[in-house]
Formats: structure tokens, sequence, C-alpha cells
């Protein structure tokens, strides 16, 4: 009687740690929606295509169209939601969708790949200022390879 109150103790923990487990894998994916992380990852597969079809061109453009439609953005999203669980409680995921579910949270939304355009090409000057001032004082210090 007692091993079997045990098995159904432990049948009925797992039961509810899978279901809580389910909602936030739910909760997960709705962020992920929110945030637009599919369509991020189906714009980023775009331009590894646009790049590769100029390295194999013999391919053509029927079979990059024909490899497009295998590329799911469900399959990125589903190795992210790992991720995702493992540094966020549920409750850290509600208060994010809660935000992204704000005004400013879809602002962000929209105006985050203008945002980030803008942030690389300053990121890329900013590398190029440095690696200008490295030379300069390598030659100043007689330290310039050639």
């Amino acid at each position: 009687m007692k091993k079997s109150l045990l098995i159904l103790s432990f049948c009925v923990l797992s039961l509810s740690a899978n279901a809580q487990n389910s909602t936030k894998t739910d909760k997960i994916k709705q962020l992920l929606e929110l945030t637009g992380s599919g369509k991020m990852a189906i714009q980023m597969m775009n331009q590894m295509i646009a790049s590769l079809k100029t390295t194999h061109s013999k391919a053509g453009d029927e079979f990059w169209e024909n490899f497009k439609k295998e590329i799911k953005a469900e399959d990125i999203e589903n190795m992210i939601i790992p991720i995702y669980d493992k540094h966020y409680t549920e409750s850290d995921i509600d208060q994010l969708i809660a935000f992204y579910n704000s005004s400013i949270g879809k602002k962000m939304i929209a105006t985050m790949p203008q945002v980030m355009q803008e942030s690389v090409i300053v990121g890329q000057n900013w590398a190029k200022q440095i690696i200008e001032k490295s030379q300069a004082k390598l030659k100043e210090n007689n330290n310039l390879e050639k």
C-alpha cells in the first residue's frame, strides 16, 4: 500500500512539473512571437542564402526557392526555448511578455532593426578609429611591422 501511494505521488508530481514546464514553454513561445525572433531568423536565413547564391551560382534560383521552403522559423525557435527556460523563470517570462505588450515594448520591437543597423555602423566606425589609433601609436613607437 505504501509503495502504491509512493508511486502515485511520484506520478502526480511528475505530471504537475510537466504541466508547469509546458505552460512555461508556451509562454516562451509567446515571447518569441512577440519579439519577432522567428521573423529575424528568416531574415538572417535570406541573407545567408543570398550570399550562398553568389558562391553556388550553378544551383539556380529554383533550387534556392525550394531550399527556402524547407527552412522553418519554428526550428530555430525550438532550439532557443531551452535557453530561455534555463535563464528565465516563468515569472521573468510573464514580465517580459507584459513589457513587450506595452506601448514602449511595441516601440522597442518596431525600432530595434533600425537601432541595430545604426549601432553596427557606429561600431564599425569606432573599430576603424581604434585600428587607426593603434597603427599611429605603433608607428610612433617604431613597432609597426611591415
